[in-house]
């Protein structure tokens, strides 16, 4: 039947690579022990060993950084479980293209009662009707499923394909790790990077858990024939770090944002500055950064510091009158005034509790005497009656009631609770007068 996989591009055996090819497939680890970094899957006792072992694969996602080995364990997981092997990539795959492959799929079974796993690398890219004409094939057993994304599953897939499949998580790959790729790219070449220590490690560092990258720089490294061992400056004019991993569409510019806020509101500075870098160095518009700053005054600095709301707003206008590279210092400013302030939600908290007020209460008229009445029938009516003006009482307060009658009848708690942190305490202090006046007036 290798005629089937063979019209479809992806043959049953992976054939060896090429004197010529790249030095991340000449290195493509031939056994599952083989692989780095990801033993907590592939052990003897880790998920994949276990199904490996028991000589039955499950439809399966994995999902990772790239450069993790993703293609290289779908591969070795069927070798190692006796399944055939098809791969697919659904960046180049239609609709009519993966019905093909399922009819392929099928007819291989019936022809040898073989099971086949079929590899689609980035999954993600596949569209909803692409990945929902899968279905079927996956729940009759036709194929097992091993997708590769370096995507959030549960933003990506649609719910019935991950209701038929297990998502395994892939690591990054440590230091440790990449030195062991190292290692095996050294006895390839049977001898070692012509690099300084500390240059070995700018090295690793370069590649930012990506062993496919870390090969690729090993490679020209290797074709240079350095007399003397290169330092970290030689090193850098040679090759090029690899550009950070971000994607400001997806997940991880959520992930981004959402420790960027998280560290605001835990008054992290440091931690603060770390993840704004991360972004603008990542090509993220500085003004996603400014917005949730804006958010973070408000949110989690409040009325605990109200100056936060202006700091921000002052230096997100003088970011957009100055631009990059002077305006970091703006951006700067802003992220070190909203972390170290004082922090109050007592604000937030006191709208939600208005919110569900107003919708127990539903549609009740307010007191009358808080309604204008431009007209004489109002007046007769008894619109404005009563009402006190209350710069007209001492201290600018006249205790009057606000709220709808109904509500006020049930001597109801209040909703804003000002903390003792900043400002709030000045609030608080208000507050409580203003309370003791009114009880006093009734």
């Amino acid at each position: 039947m290798a005629d089937l996989f063979a019209e479809l591009g992806a043959p049953e055996a992976a054939a060896p690579p090429a004197a010529n090819a790249p030095l991340a497939d000449r290195l493509r680890p031939t056994r599952l022990a083989d692989v780095v970094g990801q033993e907590h899957l592939t052990a003897p006792d880790g998920a994949i060993g276990r199904m490996i072992a028991g000589g039955r694969l499950s439809s399966m996602i994995l999902w990772g950084p790239p450069g993790v080995g993703k293609t290289t364990i779908s591969r070795l997981i069927a070798r190692e479980a006796g399944y055939d092997f098809m791969q697919l990539s659904a960046v180049t795959t239609g609709l009519a293209d993966l019905r093909k492959a399922i009819a392929t799929a099928a007819a291989l079974h019936t022809a040898t009662n073989r099971a086949t796993a079929v590899f689609i690398d980035e999954l993600h890219r596949f569209s909803r009707p692409v990945q929902d004409a899968m279905l079927p094939a996956l729940e009759d057993g036709t194929f097992t499923l091993i997708g590769a994304t370096t995507e959030n599953p549960s933003f990506s897939l649609v719910s019935a394909l991950l209701s038929r499949a297990k998502v395994f998580t892939l690591k990054r790959l440590s230091e440790d790790d990449l030195e062991q790729v190292i290692a095996r790219a050294e006895r390839h070449f049977d001898r070692s990077l012509p690099l300084l220590p500390i240059a070995r490690g700018a090295l690793i560092g370069m590649a930012d858990g990506d062993a496919r990258y870390l090969l690729g720089l090993c490679e020209e490294l290797f074709a240079l024939r350095a007399d003397q061992p290169l330092d970290v400056a030689q090193l850098a004019d040679i090759v090029q770090a690899r550009a950070p991993l971000y994607d400001k569409g997806q997940e991880e510019h959520f992930n981004m944002l959402s420790s960027f806020h998280k560290s605001l509101r835990g008054s992290d500075v440091d931690a603060a500055m770390y993840w704004a870098a991360r972004m603008l160095g990542g090509g993220e518009d500085p003004a996603v950064i400014f917005r949730r700053l804006q958010c973070a005054a408000s949110e989690d600095v409040g009325m605990a510091d109200p100056q936060a709301m202006v700091q921000v707003m002052t230096a997100w206008q003088a970011f957009e009158r100055t631009g990059l590279p002077e305006g970091r210092l703006f951006l700067a400013q802003a992220i070190a005034y909203v972390a170290t302030a004082p922090k109050s939600n007592a604000a937030y908290l006191a709208f939600d509790q208005a919110a569900a007020l107003a919708r127990k209460t539903g549609s009740l008229p307010p007191p009358k005497h808080i309604l204008n009445a431009p007209t004489a029938l109002m007046k007769e009516l008894g619109y404005h009656d009563g009402y006190q003006y209350d710069h007209d009482r001492p201290d600018a307060f006249s205790g009057q009631e606000f709220y709808p009658d109904e509500i006020a009848a049930g001597d109801p708690e209040p909703l804003y609770a000002p903390n003792e942190r900043g400002f709030e305490r000045e609030i608080r202090k208000r507050l409580a007068f203003w309370s003791a006046r009114r009880k006093s007036g009734r």
